[in-house]
C-alpha cells in the first residue's frame, strides 16, 4: 500500500470496518461472563455487537454444554437466525470451525480437509469463510503473560500445552481446492495471514488465476508461527499488500488496543472481541461490546468515520468476482504479469 502526503488525513481514508469475534471457541463459559452459550444468547450477542458499531461478525457456534460446536447443522441454524437478526452484518464463518480440544489433555486441532471443505455447502451461505494459507505453527500461548491467562482454562497446564502445540494444517492440496469450492458457491474467502511469506503465496495464486476475486485479509499478529507485535513488521506487511486490498489488523490480549489504534490512524480496519482478548486495562475484564464501543470512541477522536453494514459490504466487495488473472491484478492495483519476452520491471498502466 502506498501512502501519499494526505493519506493520514481521516477525510481521505475509507470508513472503518470493525470486525468482531465474540464467541471465542478456545474459552469455556467459566472463563468469562461474556460467553453466550444458548442459541438465543449467541444471536443476541450478534445484535448487541452490531448495535455497538461492528459490521463484520466472525462466527463460531457453541453447543448447549458450552463447548465449541463442530456440527455444520448448528452453523446452518445460527446463520439462518443471524440473517434475520442482523441482516446488514457481514457474516464471516471461522474456517477452523472450532479448534477447541474436546477435553482436558486432548490436542487442540483444526478439523480435516473434507470437513472444512463442507463450509462451502453451508445453507444459508455466509458472506465469507476465513482461509489459512500454508501449514504453520499456531501457538496462541507464546505471547501470553500470567495476567492474560489468569482465571481462564489456560491456567490448566494440559490446556496450555494443547494450545501451545496447535498447528494450522493448510497445504496447497487444501487451500487451492477450498478456494475453488468457495468461489463456486459464491462465498468470499477472507484470508488470515500471519506474515509476508503467506501473502506472497496468495499473490502467486492470483497471478496464476487460481483466485479471482477481491483480496480481503487479516494481518494476524498473535505470535507462535504468525507475526509478533513489532510495528515495523505490520508496516512491512501493509507495504507489501496491494493498494486495492482490504487490510484488517488482528492481535491478541492487551496488544489488541495499541495495534488497533495504529491501524485506525493508518487507514486500515480492525478486529476486536473476546476471541482475541478478555482484557481492557491490566486485570480488568472487557466484553466484546465494550471493546467495540472503545474502538468507536477512538475512531471518532481520530476523525475516522465508522462503516455501516452497507458500507462494509461495499468496502469488502461482497458478491464481486473477476473473469481472469489479468482482471484481478488490475482490480487490486498490482503490477501486471510479465508478457512473453518482456524485459525490465512491469508497471501498472504502461503498455
Amino acid at each position: 500500500m502506498h501512502f501519499l502526503d494526505d493519506s493520514l488525513l481521516p477525510e481521505n481514508q475509507e470508513k472503518l470496518v470493525i470486525q468482531v469475534a465474540p464467541y471465542g471457541p478456545q474459552w469455556l463459559p467459566s472463563d468469562s461472563d461474556d460467553i453466550p452459550v444458548s442459541m438465543d444468547a449467541q444471536i443476541q450477542k450478534a445484535v448487541d455487537c452490531y448495535n455497538a458499531g461492528a459490521t463484520v461478525l466472525h462466527v463460531h457456534v457453541r453447543e448447549s454444554d458450552g463447548k465449541g460446536s463442530k456440527r455444520l447443522s448448528m452453523f446452518n441454524e445460527m446463520l439462518a437466525r443471524l440473517r434475520d437478526a442482523v441482516p446488514d452484518m457481514v457474516l464471516q464463518v471461522g474456517g477452523s470451525i472450532s479448534f477447541a480440544p474436546e477435553g482436558e489433555g486432548k490436542a487442540a486441532e483444526w478439523l480435516d480437509y473434507d470437513t472444512r471443505h463442507m463450509l462451502a455447502e453451508l445453507n444459508p451461505k455466509p458472506d465469507q469463510v476465513t482461509i489459512a494459507i500454508n501449514t504453520s505453527q499456531m501457538n496462541i500461548c507464546e505471547l501470553l503473560t500470567e495476567d492474560d491467562v489468569k482465571g481462564t482454562i489456560l491456567e490448566n497446564p494440559e490446556y496450555f500445552k494443547a494450545y501451545s502445540e496447535m498447528v494450522v494444517d493448510a497445504k496447497p492440496s487444501f487451500f487451492i481446492e477450498h478456494l475453488e469450492r468457495l468461489t463456486k458457491a459464491g462465498i468470499q474467502p477472507h484470508f488470515m495471514l500471519g506474515h509476508v511469506a503467506q501473502l506472497e503465496t496468495v499473490e502467486r495464486l492470483i497471478r496464476k488465476g487460481q483466485y479471482r476475486g477481491p483480496l480481503i485479509l487479516n494481518y494476524v499478529a498473535i505470535g507462535g508461527g504468525a507475526a509478533g507485535l513489532h510495528p515495523a513488521d505490520m508496516i512491512e506487511f501493509a507495504r507489501r499488500t496491494p493498494d486495492g486490498a482490504v487490510l484488517t489488523i488482528e492481535s491478541a490480549m492487551r496488544a489488541v488496543l495499541p495495534m488497533n489504534a495504529m491501524a485506525i490512524a493508518l487507514g486500515f480496519h480492525v478486529r476486536v472481541g473476546i476471541e482475541d482478548t478478555l482484557w481492557g486495562r491490566k486485570g480488568e475484564r472487557m466484553t466484546s461490546v465494550q471493546q467495540i464501543e472503545q474502538t468507536v470512541r477512538l475512531a471518532r477522536e481520530l476523525g475516522r468515520d465508522v462503516a455501516s453494514g452497507k458500507d462494509a459490504r461495499r468496502i469488502y466487495r461482497i458478491g464481486e468476482w473477476y473473469d481472469s488473472a489479468d482482471e484481478t491484478i488490475r482490480e487490486l492495483g498490482m503490477a501486471p504479469n510479465r508478457k512473453p519476452g518482456q524485459r525490465g520491471f512491469t508497471v501498472p498502466g504502461l503498455k
